[in-house]
């Protein structure tokens, strides 16, 4: 798989979260959730454009900070989406379809025989493990709100 594709299969990626995150907005009627889903919804559209720009670029190199794992969203059962859902329940939602994305490009780069691949994949990684940290945050925020 070249570049070109990599970055093509992550913007598919994005798109798929966005629609997910739209869909989630349109189920909900509490307006504190349909406003985070409106907001994640809006980050994975600034994710796909900023893919794009590498992919009109030729795939120039991406680089993303690496952040701290928390690995909180590891601890999280997968909660189901429901119009009802818990404002918590949806941060951990959110935090676990962030955690498959790390893991997925994590995987494809372990899989990766070319280095500048394995490097592609592994900026995308870092990309979702940023997303990931900051609904961690977030889902710990509210989640343990008797720690304040």
């Amino acid at each position: 798989m070249d570049m070109i594709k990599i970055l093509r299969m992550a913007v598919n990626n994005e798109v798929e979260a966005h629609d997910f995150y739209d869909g989630a907005a349109a189920k909900t009627t509490n307006k504190s959730l349909k406003s985070i889903f409106v907001e994640l919804a809006g980050e994975e559209l600034k994710h796909k454009l900023l893919l794009e720009s590498f992919l009109a670029d030729g795939g120039k190199k991406l680089h993303f900070a690496e952040t701290t794992d928390y690995k909180i969203a590891e601890t999280v059962e997968l909660p189901k989406l429901t119009v009802g859902m818990s404002f918590v329940d949806a941060i951990a939602l959110a935090m676990k379809k962030e955690e498959e994305a790390m893991k997925m490009y994590r995987n494809f780069a372990d899989a990766s025989s070319s280095a500048e691949q394995k490097e592609m994949f592994t900026q995308l990684a870092r990309m979702e493990q940023g997303h990931k940290a900051r609904l961690e945050t977030l889902y710990t925020d509210t989640a343990f709100v008797e720690a304040w």
